[in-house]
């Protein structure tokens, strides 16, 4: 078989770390070929974004549509989308299209604390899109967000909210634990009718952590089609995730929050 093909629908970051610029390269390093739907154009560096310029539904909907009607698709991560138009148009041809092995990464918020997503565009996220969703990525924000409540501020809280996520209808829950303070990260991966299963890794100490998300996201949906199971694709993503952000500071793209180095295996 060729190489497997994984699909990013997202907005654009020109400095390269986020959105589908860095989508790509995660898909690439998984020895997948990324293909894309932009959802959003952004102006923004390592030090923060100045401008967001949405795309029409219509049109993400017709990119997705060309796109669907011709290539082989074998897994979907969708990051920013921005509008709730946006959000409801990529659910429905999700939906149209029985897109496999979705990864739903719900971008709300930049490092840089800008906002991505309109506030009106929340409900839709909830009860549109994720219960497309075959796995949904929050961090502790962005879970916070989508319940309405404060961020779980400890294991145990983690838990709960993880649980209450999966009401919203995904398949499985990774909610990542970067937030909470400790020496280890740890990330827990919920799914209806399976145990809880953590996932521990050192934290790195680096402040070019931009797009750690995305590449995430998009690790994980590059290695479904490739691995046994959803905990299989999660365990390796989170080892190559923790090497790209020990060797970040390898990578010089600006002065403020730089990328992962995402393709820290091959380049010396």
């Amino acid at each position: 078989m060729s190489a497997y093909n994984i699909v990013s629908i997202a907005g654009s970051d020109p400095s390269g770390g986020a959105g589908i610029q860095a989508d790509l390269k995660a898909f690439s390093a998984h020895g997948a070929f990324g293909m894309t739907v932009v959802a959003a154009l952004t102006a923004q560096s390592t030090r923060g974004v100045t401008g967001v310029h949405p795309i029409p539904a219509d049109f993400v909907a017709h990119q997705m549509d060309t796109l669907f009607s011709d290539a082989t698709v074998h897994a979907v991560k969708v990051g920013m989308l921005g509008t709730a138009e946006v959000t409801e148009a990529v659910a429905e041809a999700i939906g149209r299209h029985g897109l496999p092995h979705v990864v739903v990464d719900p971008v709300m918020v930049a490092k840089s604390g800008d906002r991505l997503l309109e506030p009106s565009a929340v409900d839709a996220l909830r009860t549109r899109l994720l219960p497309r969703a075959d796995l949904v990525t929050p961090n502790l924000p962005e879970a916070a967000d989508l319940l309405d409540e404060p961020e779980a501020a400890d294991l145990a809280a983690m838990h709960e909210q993880a649980l209450r996520l999966l009401e919203f209808g995904p398949r499985a829950v990774l909610l990542k634990g970067g937030h909470l303070a400790g020496e280890d990260c740890v990330d827990i991966l919920v799914a209806k009718g399976s145990a809880p299963v953590e996932f521990r890794s050192p934290r790195v100490r680096t402040r070019n952590t931009h797009g750690t998300g995305c590449t995430l996201s998009s690790s994980i949906a590059a290695l479904l089609p490739q691995r046994p199971d959803t905990a299989s694709a999660v365990g390796d993503a989170k080892v190559y995730l923790t090497e790209a952000l020990r060797r970040a500071d390898e990578i010089d793209a600006g002065g403020g929050q730089g990328p992962v180095h995402h393709f820290h295996a091959w380049w010396k």
